[in-house]
């Protein structure tokens, strides 16, 4: 059989979207409406939307008015000799390639290669992970050939650039603008690599928003109860593949309030997986005598089986596991009960009512505060959570939400938010910044005055629970360039570095030689990043308004005129310099420019010298700012990955390509060759059938030995040989099936026009005897030729090359129809217009009196005529029907 390309297909284990509509819609009333596109099914611009877990990346598309694609696509990334295999293609490749295909890169993402949570999962991999230069992770795979490292960056970006190319197939428009779902424990750095990522897939953020108020906001914009004082508070759990994230959120009627966050980082799905992993791998030990630890693809074939187990145990009491030559070609067979399960599974749940009681406790609620209790995401299905959380609120959880899909509505409606083609019902979103964020910095220089010594100072800018987005200024009193380090309050939760980035403020100087004053802009962007925006160097100023002297001679309101033109343009002035004393500003302007207190006052005291007192003003300085990230990637180092991403992304376009010619010369081959014994056979001589059959066999032996590996060039003139061979008999096969239709609707028009040009009916009457034998005489010629053509080719055997083709008979139709149709229907003439009668004399002259040329009755009168005659519309022959039906 030809072989097939590999086609995306959808996970077993997600639930999608059906088409039209958006799950868990009351109603199917929908929250998003296109506000000015009217007729363009996408958008003006059209946005995706990622949820990103630790192995799935669901994608929506959100197009005009429904959400109209899913899918549920592995974050994977398989290298192989000749190119990449991303998404569900990765995952068919992994286990024939386990060291070269990449998981769990969200794990990895901006954390240090000495990081023991790392190094634990680490373990748990099938690939090689090395340090780096920078003490950051590098993956090492063997991709075209040769060994290669690529940063965690790199490979999400690879991923992200995978669902970009699905969104853009299902839109058929290019995609750009994305917002892109992150769990809320991510640090600033790691919230710097999805960018990056993203930018390297050549996507544009619009916001990073937290999974857990991406759910949140699913929820709550459809709910059409909410209360407009007190808020209804609803607790959301989201136990992941690898973590667990709690956030309670209160809602009131457009809008919700994010409360409190809670997390534990390394509690989810694939515990449950290590913990059946681990007991069976000891069974088999044991039993079996095999050492699973010490085959990859014995793990990888064990991990998925657990997994698929504890699924099972999910609606089940019991379930088996059986796999097929796991290692040394020997059958291995398990089986568990659900007790057995929860009983290995102890030290898991027994972490999971931490996160709910810091949850609690953050957001001063108790459970009796809780309204509903909402649970998400792919494990939490496990019975065994179902059953603490319960016991921990004191009420049943709800299920009211996709559990796999409803981060990823979360992030559509938030794009559609974002986005000005769709209106979307008013709702807002008060988010809050899990973590504490503060600035430090070096305090006063040794002074020769005071003697004072440097101490290092700090202050947190940005409190746990601040609000997203948000911006902070700080006043700073220095003389010279000075830095100062943004870093985390707390890192009890991170286990992350405190030092997140330092900013260089100057270089600046003060024009008095003194501390000049400095403010400082820090900003918590609508990602959760920090950074320090700008720096203002403020400095007051004295300004002395000069003596004012006016002539007396001069009246007042002329004075006044003066004044108040001259003032205008420098009152603007001022207050575009000082923006922070506006009624100082005002009145140094009036009082500079001259502008009377009072119009009562009179000529000779406007016409007194006056001197103003020395006025100040603030002058502003912009002053640059530096920035050094930790850990990051350089503005240049994001260039060359996106250069590298699009070298690698042409390479994948070049096999696929030649994969599609090569498969393409393949089904040829087995195409012909049934043909051959089937529908052609009746239109190949014997001798040109063996010929051709033994070229196709030629072509499939050389498709699996010398042809196995060729470029798509060479395929494509393979298939251009074949067709050489092949397209005389299909073409002779398409002729025959063709031929008859044409000629019937052939014969069909012809005796069509033959019957109008003979026929007595009273509406051809108006063309001439002439002109209907013009078309009789195009009928006989055009009979004549087909039964000559006819006779000739029922003399040919089918497979000999046919004399007659549809082509020329088509031809020759329309050459027909093109002559005889303007003659058979060519209008009647136009019916002369006929003169009106005089009207009846007047009664009062005995003779009606001739009215002048330019009286108005007969311009009406001639108007009339003339509206008459050119109202009458000649009529014209009714159409030729000369398609038979």
């Amino acid at each position: 059989m030809p072989k097939k390309k590999m086609q995306r297909g959808y996970h077993n284990s997600a639930r999608m979207l059906s088409s039209g509509r958006i799950l868990g819609n009351p109603d199917n009333w929908n929250p998003v409406k296109d506000n000015r596109v009217k007729n363009h099914p996408v958008g003006v611009k059209d946005q995706i939307l990622l949820f990103e877990s630790s192995r799935y990346f669901l994608v929506l598309v959100l197009l005009y008015q429904v959400i109209a694609a899913s899918k549920d696509e592995r974050a994977i990334v398989c290298f192989g000799e000749k190119q990449r295999f991303l998404g569900t293609a990765g995952a068919a490749s992994s286990m024939m390639n386990p060291k070269n295909t990449i998981t769990q890169i969200k794990r990895l993402i901006g954390r240090r290669f000495s990081d023991p949570e790392l190094q634990r999962d680490l373990k748990a991999l099938p690939y090689s992970v090395t340090e780096g230069p920078d003490g950051y992770p590098l993956i090492r795979a063997r991709y075209l050939g040769e060994i290669r490292t690529f940063t965690p960056t790199q490979v999400l970006g690879m991923v992200f650039s995978d669902l970009k190319t699905i969104a853009e197939k299902n839109l058929n428009a290019a995609v750009v603008d994305c917002c892109i779902g992150i769990p809320i424990y991510f640090t600033d750095l790691q919230r710097r690599a999805v960018m990056d990522a993203a930018t390297i897939a050549g996507l544009h953020p619009l916001h990073l928003i937290h999974e857990t108020t991406a759910t949140a906001l699913a929820y709550g914009i459809y709910k059409t109860d909410l209360p407009e004082n007190e808020p209804l508070n609803v607790a959301f759990v989201d136990v992941g593949h690898a973590s667990l994230q709690v956030c309670i959120a209160g809602f009131k009627k457009g809008q919700l309030q994010i409360l409190a966050h809670s997390f534990d980082r390394n509690l989810g799905g694939r515990d449950f997986d290590e913990a059946l992993f681990q007991h069976f791998a000891a069974k088999f030990k044991e039993e079996y005598k095999i050492d699973v630890f010490q085959n990859a693809r014995a793990c990888i074939r064990l991990r998925a089986a657990c997994e698929k187990l504890k699924k099972v145990l999910s609606a089940n009491p019991e379930a088996p596991l059986n796999i097929e030559c796991l290692m040394d070609e020997k059958d291995v067979r398990g089986f568990i009960k659900r007790d057995e399960f929860e009983q290995i599974s102890i030290p898991i749940l027994e972490r999971v009512k931490k996160p709910l009681e810091k949850a609690l406790a953050e957001a001063g609620l108790t459970t009796e505060n809780i309204h509903a209790v909402e649970v998400v995401g792919s494990s939490s299905r496990v019975p065994s959570i179902m059953r603490i959380l319960t016991e921990f609120f004191g009420k049943e959880p709800r299920r009211t939400m996709n559990a796999s899909e409803c981060v990823a509505k979360g992030s559509a409606l938030q794009c559609a938010i974002l986005s000005p083609t769709f209106k979307v019902r008013e709702f807002k979103v008060n988010e809050s910044f899990p973590f504490s964020i503060a600035l430090s910095w070096k305090g006063p220089a040794p002074d020769a005055q005071n003697g004072a010594l440097e101490n290092h100072q700090s202050t947190i800018v940005f409190p746990k629970g601040n609000p997203i987005p948000s911006v902070k200024a700080l006043t700073f009193y220095r003389s010279g360039t000075f830095t100062t380090d943004v870093q985390y309050a707390d890192v009890s939760e991170l286990q992350a570095p405190a030092k997140i980035s330092t900013y260089t403020v100057g270089p600046f100087q003060s024009t008095k030689g003194e501390r000049a004053k400095l403010k400082v802009k820090v900003r918590l962007s609508l990602h959760g990043i920090v950074s320090v925006e700008s720096a203002t160097l403020l400095e007051e100023e004295e300004v002395e308004v000069p003596v004012v002297k006016e002539t007396a001679k001069e009246p007042a309101k002329m004075e006044t005129d003066e004044a108040s033109a001259d003032a205008a343009p420098s009152t603007t002035s001022e207050t575009d310099v000082n923006m922070q004393d506006a009624k100082g500003a005002a009145a140094a302007s009036g009082a500079e420019n001259g502008v009377p207190e009072s119009g009562d006052k009179s000529v000779q005291m406007e016409t007194d010298a006056k001197v103003e007192a020395p006025k100040k003003k603030v002058k502003k300085t912009s002053i640059p700012v530096t920035e050094t990230l930790y850990g990051a990637m350089t503005a240049a180092d994001v260039q060359k990955a996106v250069e590298k991403e699009f070298e690698m992304a042409l390479q994948d376009r070049v096999m696929e390509e030649t994969k599609d010619k090569k498969n393409a010369v393949e089904s040829y081959v087995y195409d012909m060759r049934n043909k051959l014994s089937d529908k052609y056979q009746e239109f190949v001589t014997d001798s040109e059938r063996e010929q051709f059959i033994a070229k196709l066999q030629e072509v499939e032996d050389w498709l699996y030995e010398d042809g196995e590996d060729e470029t798509k060039g060479v395929y494509i003139a393979k298939l251009e040989e074949l067709k050489k061979q092949g397209d005389p008999m299909e073409q002779r096969y398409k002729e025959s099936t063709e031929r008859g239709p044409v000629i019937d609707q052939f014969i069909y028009c012809i005796n069509s026009y033959r019957e109008a040009a003979m026929s007595s009916d009273p509406k051809f009457d108006h063309i001439d005897l002439a002109e209907k034998q013009k078309v009789l005489n195009e009928c006989v010629e055009a009979e004549a030729w087909l039964r000559e053509k006819k006779q000739q080719q029922d003399a040919l055997p089918k497979y000999a090359n046919p004399v007659l083709l549809s082509a020329d008979v088509r031809k020759k139709a329309e050459v027909l129809d093109r002559f005889c149709r303007p003659i058979m229907t060519k209008p009647k003439p136009a019916k002369p217009a006929t003169p009106e009668t005089p009207s009846p004399q007047s009664p009062q002259g005995g003779e009606q009196q001739p009215q002048s040329a330019d009286s108005p009755n007969t311009g009406n009168a001639n108007a009339t005529e003339g509206d008459s005659a050119c109202s009458e519309v000649p009529p014209t022959a009714e159409p030729m029907e000369t398609d038979k039906s």
